[in-house]
């Protein structure tokens, strides 16, 4: 009898050690959910002075949990003439994807947002944004 109350005992301790690290890693996350979110929902794009940017292919990636983004991007006299989504970890969010259409039409990063993917369309914008002024120093 005490065998079984003590491997009952350690079964019930395992259990409650693993709830333990398991309700931590699970706030761990929310919490990297809610600040991504909020840093998503405050984000502010440059005006591109296309003008300043010389031909070339250049590289840019952003991440906030969970969505993570690299695009290359094209430029020729002084025109983006393609950005291709190298990666796009969006979860939900593919239709964001659009929003490279809208900023080919207008050549610029100030576009609306695709409905109901604002935070993978942000992101989006947001490595176009570090690919053409981080390698520009606009």
């Amino acid at each position: 009898m005490k065998r079984k109350h003590k491997a009952l005992i350690a079964i019930f301790l395992v259990i409650g050690i693993g709830l333990f690290f398991g309700v931590r890693g699970v706030r761990s996350i929310v919490e990297k959910l809610n600040a991504g979110v909020e840093h998503m929902e405050n984000m502010d794009f440059s005006d591109l002075d296309l003008k300043l940017i010389e031909n070339g292919t250049y590289e840019g990636s952003y991440s906030v949990f969970p969505i993570s983004v690299k695009v290359k991007v094209t430029v020729e006299n002084h025109k983006i003439t393609s950005i291709e989504l190298i990666r796009h970890s969006n979860g939900r969010g593919a239709p964001a994807e659009k929003i490279i259409d809208k900023v080919l039409k207008k050549q610029s990063l100030q576009v609306d947002a695709v409905s109901g993917a604002t935070y993978s369309s942000n992101v989006i914008l947001k490595a176009i944004e570090n690919a053409l002024v981080e390698d520009n120093d606009q």
